[in-house]
């Protein structure tokens, strides 16, 4: 049977971490930064892990 492919998209978004846990990026940090305190702007640039929810759909998706 031929490998299955990771999704394009999933793979730009989410990274695994060395325990197997799944980051991703917050929203809200790419643009307009001007207007936003810089408070705002240190913590929207730390990842958050993936809701818990979440976590089983992603892997399928990232071929874990």
């Amino acid at each position: 049977m031929p490998k299955n492919k990771t999704h394009s998209g999933s793979k730009k978004r989410f990274r695994v971490t060395g325990k197997g846990k799944l980051m991703r990026e917050q929203t809200n940090a790419r643009h307009y930064l001007e207007h936003k305190s810089s408070s705002r702007t240190r913590r929207l640039a730390s990842d958050q892990p993936v809701a818990s929810g979440n976590v089983k759909a992603i892997k399928r998706l990232l071929g874990l």
